[in-house]
């Protein structure tokens, strides 16, 4: 057998790899000092009249690499969508997640007992810091982004998945004004004894107006079957929201568990964001 290319040689040093039209910086909580690190992506298109839509993802470590491709290809000219801008919340470290982090950013107060038995030998984390998180996004991140971008601060999205899935149906159902659109992927609705079913009936019983807003809930087909479950009861409870203007999608991914649903989720994300008008991302 002729293996000639074995003989092939690299040239000139190695070097990292770099992703075009990015930065990341840190970014401090005025109220409490946290501090997170924000990875973006910059559209390579001028910005329209009203500004860039927005799209953020949580767990930025892990999601920013698989959002920034997406929207990359998903709008290429000359029939994908619209340029967007993507905005991925992270932490200091080089892991996927920060799980200590994320576990009181991403949830509402909770004792032990109201929760299942961790699967490690250790005891929960702090909790309970979903409203503080989501004042840093609203009072420090949003401002900010806003002055390095043109932003239409009515075209702005929120994606979460796991616990960040239930911070994202937690931020739907107590400051709906902030984003336009919400993708609530694989939430962890199990979370202090299921409390955002019964949130969620009282959202719907209170008639919130969402003219204009969006909510996809997806899930892996192959995940545990309590999330399954929790999905669906989830999107039973929320459907009738379509009588006051909400355009909601429910999703299961054929053939996908917990983890490896979610770059299928943060690619069905770009789609459902920027998808407004006939013919576009074909």
């Amino acid at each position: 057998m002729n293996i000639a290319a074995s003989s092939a040689q690299a040239t000139g040093s190695s070097v990292g790899i770099t992703v075009p039209a990015t930065e990341q910086f840190t970014l401090t909580a005025s109220a409490n000092g946290r501090r997170y690190r924000i990875f973006v992506a910059h559209p390579r298109d001028a910005a329209p009249a009203e500004g860039y839509p927005v799209i953020y993802l949580l767990d930025g470590n892990a999601t920013f690499l698989i959002g920034a491709e997406a929207v990359r290809l998903q709008t290429r000219k000359p029939k994908g969508f619209e340029p967007a801008a993507l905005v991925a919340i992270g932490y200091e470290t080089d892991e996927p997640f920060d799980v200590v982090r994320r576990y009181f950013d991403y949830t509402t107060p909770s004792s032990p007992s109201a929760l299942p038995p961790r699967k490690v030998d250790e005891p929960w984390p702090k909790l309970g810091g979903a409203d503080a998180f989501l004042d840093f996004i609203e009072r420090d991140l949003k401002p900010e982004i806003e002055r390095r971008l043109p932003i239409n601060r009515k075209r702005q999205t929120l994606f979460g998945h796991s616990l960040g899935g239930f911070f994202t149906l937690h931020t739907l159902f107590t400051r709906s004004h902030l984003f336009s659109t919400y993708i609530a992927g694989s939430p962890s609705i199990w979370w202090n004894n299921s409390e955002l079913l019964d949130r969620a009936r009282d959202f719907v019983a209170s008639s919130p107006d969402l003219g204009g807003k969006k909510l996809l809930i997806g899930i892996g087909a192959d995940e545990l079957d309590d999330m399954v479950a929790d999905s669906r009861k989830m999107a039973a409870l929320l459907a009738p929201l379509a009588a006051n203007g909400l355009t909601f999608k429910h999703a299961e991914f054929a053939g996908e568990e917990h983890m490896t649903v979610l770059p299928a989720l943060v690619s069905r994300t770009i789609g459902f964001s920027l998808l407004h008008r006939e013919g576009a991302g074909r």
